[in-house]
């Protein structure tokens, strides 16, 4: 119970705890920072851990002098697109074991076939997008792999999502994460980081759902 305290604590408030961090394990806050990463993105089922907001405030401590960006960037980058890439392994591995008898009541050969056009078809701008959706970034890996995406087709919006994603929301605090405004008001961004993303998700569930019977 402890534990999940403190892991809400640190989702909610990251720019503290990293900041703390920071200035008492010094560099060590690199090794974390990438654990974090790599796991949000490449272990299905931890897709509670914080992503936006922890580039975000990584940018901003950049641009205080407490971190560098360059090693912020790449690092991440290299989290993030080895993360996808576990969790492409994960679904392509124990997909097919998971739905190994095509005449079992788990396998539907048609829906399979339907999900492996639909990611050779639209998987990269999927993969892409998917990177700035909390929960959705976690799992789009993982079903990619299912539907069997060629790897090579998945490895090229791989980087290009990553780079994306940890370039632009870095980017972005170390630009804006020192100004008044935004520094006063940084639990509120963080918390908008976190439910407007997770508000399009629950919108675009919602819409499929009513959408189904029709279909």
């Amino acid at each position: 119970m402890e534990l999940v305290t403190f892991l809400i604590d640190f989702i909610l408030h990251v720019d503290k705890h990293l900041e703390v961090f920071v200035q008492t394990y010094g560099a060590w806050v690199y090794a974390l920072l990438f654990l974090i990463i790599f796991v949000e993105t490449g272990v299905v089922v931890m897709p509670f851990l914080p992503g936006d907001s922890l580039l975000f405030v990584v940018g901003a401590m950049c641009g205080v002098g407490l971190m560098s960006l360059p090693l912020s960037i790449g690092l991440l980058w290299a989290a993030a697109v080895l993360g996808n890439q576990s969790n492409y392994t994960l679904g392509r591995y124990f997909g097919p074991r998971v739905f190994q008898w095509e005449d079992s009541r788990y396998f539907n050969k048609k829906a399979f076939d339907q999900a492996h056009a639909f990611y050779e078809k639209y998987g990269g701008i999927t993969i892409v997008a998917a990177r700035f959706m909390p929960f959705l970034r976690t799992f789009a890996p993982f079903v990619a792999g299912v539907a069997q995406m060629t790897r090579s087709k998945f490895s090229f919006f791989d980087v290009t999502g990553g780079a994306l994603w940890v370039g632009g929301i870095v980017t972005a605090g170390y630009f804006f994460g020192s100004v008044p405004w935004v520094k006063s008001n940084l639990d509120k961004i963080i918390w908008a980081m976190i439910l407007i993303p997770g508000l399009f998700v629950l919108f675009g569930a919602w819409k499929s759902r009513r959408k189904a019977p029709s279909a």
